[in-house]
């Protein structure tokens, strides 16, 4: 019996996806989320993708995948930083509401409200009241969403400890990926242990039947972007309403009477790559 090519490639790339059927996949992909886009657009749904996890398990890539071939007009990426003082007096879950979607939009959100169940727990930025009220009243929280029309997709994205240390190790030595180390990063990486289990006790209290939490293994960063998208698109009901391609009318004729001002008027970025272009030709 012949082997699937693509099985093939996968095993001739140790397990790993191969690249091209990697891009490949991707772009079909990209298409479904073009459609859903339309459909969330067309029904005015409102969706909120959530995406939880350690650091360094590929939340990044995955959300840039989604959200490469999507109109940024009709989706919106919400990653906050530390509240401000004035935030930190109001109800935890405040800021977070300003960002829920409106009618035909979606809201991807790189970490959210469960900071305060992971990494503020296990950092201590949070008192143990603040903690425990948390884990009582996201799930009533999350019911209102649901309740009020909103899709909630949870996403929580694993690493093994091997693959964490080596890509901590690739950023702190890569210029290029520094910035993505930050210094609870750094503290935080002594406490794979407390992160395991403030995840599991997070999961026992969140997991509820109208928002469930669905795990993602991210080893394989190619592997995860896909099950990942693929996930979304069987979660979300949309059904193909892509209008019709357009048809532009001729060009109207040039204004033979107007005179544009000459090429040297303006500051034109050199074409540094001239020469590049000419020999690659």
């Amino acid at each position: 019996m012949k082997k699937n090519r693509s099985l093939e490639r996968m095993e001739h790339a140790g397990g790993r996806l191969d690249k091209k059927f990697y891009e490949h996949e991707l772009s079909r992909l990209h298409f479904e989320l073009v459609k859903m886009q339309y459909w969330v657009k067309h029904t005015s749904a409102r969706v909120v993708l959530l995406f939880e996890g350690r650091d360094a398990a590929g939340k990044g890539g995955v959300i840039k995948r989604i959200m490469e071939p999507l109109n940024p007009r009709g989706v919106r990426l919400v990653a906050l930083g530390k509240p401000s003082d004035t935030e930190r007096t109001q109800w935890y879950f405040q800021r977070y509401v300003a960002h829920l979607p409106s009618a035909g939009e979606i809201v991807i959100f790189d970490r959210s409200w469960y900071n305060r169940a992971v990494v503020e727990r296990v950092m201590g930025f949070c008192t143990e009241e603040e903690y425990w009220e948390f884990l009582v009243s996201c799930p009533d929280f999350e019911r209102m969403l649901v309740r009020s029309g909103i899709l909630l997709l949870k996403y929580w994205l694993s690493v093994s400890d091997a693959e964490q240390e080596r890509r901590f190790q690739e950023r702190a030595s890569n210029p290029m990926k520094l910035w993505k180390l930050s210094e609870v990063d750094i503290q935080a990486r002594e406490k794979w242990v407390e992160f395991s289990k403030a995840k599991d006790v997070m999961m026992e209290h969140t997991d509820i039947p109208e928002a469930r939490w669905h795990q993602v293994d991210g080893d394989d960063k190619l592997r995860a972007r896909l099950n990942c998208i693929r996930h979304i698109l069987e979660q979300v009901p949309y059904e193909d309403v892509l209008p019709e391609p357009v048809r532009l009318a001729p060009r109207p004729k040039p204004d033979i009477h107007y005179l544009r001002p000459p090429r040297h008027a303006h500051l034109i970025v050199p074409d540094y790559y001239a020469e590049t272009a000419a020999r690659a030709a």
